[in-house]
C-alpha cells in the first residue's frame, strides 16, 4: 500500500451502530445462474417485497452497474474478474451500512465466485439461479442468444466461455420448474431471518 494512503477505518461508525440505526441486518445476497436464468427478476421481486416490509435494501445488477461504474470493462476473463472484484467491493461497503444487498450477476466460474465471497465475508449468502441452457436460450429475454448464434457475439457464458455450476450454494432455485412467486418466496424464507433483527 502506498505510503501516502492512510486509510480510517478504525474510526468511522462501525456497522452495528448503522444497522441498530435501520433496525435490520446487513447481507449480501448474490444470485448467480446463466443469462436468462431470471436472476434479475428475482431479485427485483425479492427487493419490492423487502422494502413493502419496511427493508432498506440495494440491487447490484450485472448490466445496470457495466453502464457505470464498469462501463470501461468488456468480457475477457480478466475483465469478468474486475467486473466482480469491483461490484464485491461495492457490496461490502453497503453491508457495512447495515443495508440488504441483492446482487444479480452470472459469476461464472468457482474461482470469481470464492473471490466474491473472500471479500465480502460472512454476510456472503449464494444464490444459484438454475435453469438449463436451452431454457435460457428459449426465453431470450435480452435477444442475446439469437446474436451468439449468428456469430456476433463472442465468447459468450455458457456457450463460448465457461459457466461452472456453484457446487455449495446456501440455496439452489430451479427457474425452469417453479413460478416466479415460488421461487421469490423460498429465498424470502431463507434469508428473512438473517435481515431481522431479533
Amino acid at each position: 500500500m502506498s505510503k501516502n494512503i492512510h486509510p480510517i477505518f478504525d474510526t468511522i461508525l462501525d456497522r452495528i451502530d448503522k444497522e441498530r440505526l435501520l433496525n435490520q441486518n446487513g447481507i449480501v445476497i448474490w444470485l448467480i445462474g446463466l443469462s436468462g436464468s431470471g436472476k434479475s427478476t428475482l431479485a427485483r421481486a425479492l427487493e419490492n417485497k423487502l422494502y413493502n416490509e419496511g427493508f432498506l435494501t440495494q440491487l447490484l445488477d450485472g448490466d445496470n452497474l457495466r453502464v457505470g461504474l464498469n462501463s470501461n470493462l468488456g468480457f475477457s476473463e480478466e475483465e469478468r474478474w474486475e467486473n466482480i472484484r469491483r461490484t464485491s467491493e461495492v457490496a461490502k461497503l453497503f453491508v457495512a451500512s447495515g443495508i440488504v444487498t441483492i446482487c444479480s450477476f452470472i459469476t461464472p466460474t468457482d474461482d470469481i465466485r470464492k473471490m466474491a465471497g473472500g471479500i465480502i465475508g460472512d454476510s456472503y449468502f449464494e444464490v444459484f439461479v438454475n435453469c438449463p441452457l436451452e431454457v435460457c436460450e428459449a426465453r431470450d429475454v435480452k435477444g442475446i442468444y439469437k446474436k451468439v448464434r449468428n456469430g456476433e457475439i463472442e465468447n459468450f457464458t455458457g456457450i463460448g466461455a465457461p459457466f461452472e455450476s456453484p457446487k455449495n450454494p446456501h440455496l439452489e432455485l430451479n427457474t425452469d420448474n417453479y413460478d416466479l412467486e415460488y421461487c421469490t418466496g423460498k429465498l424470502y424464507d431463507r434469508v428473512i431471518n438473517k435481515i431481522r433483527k431479533n
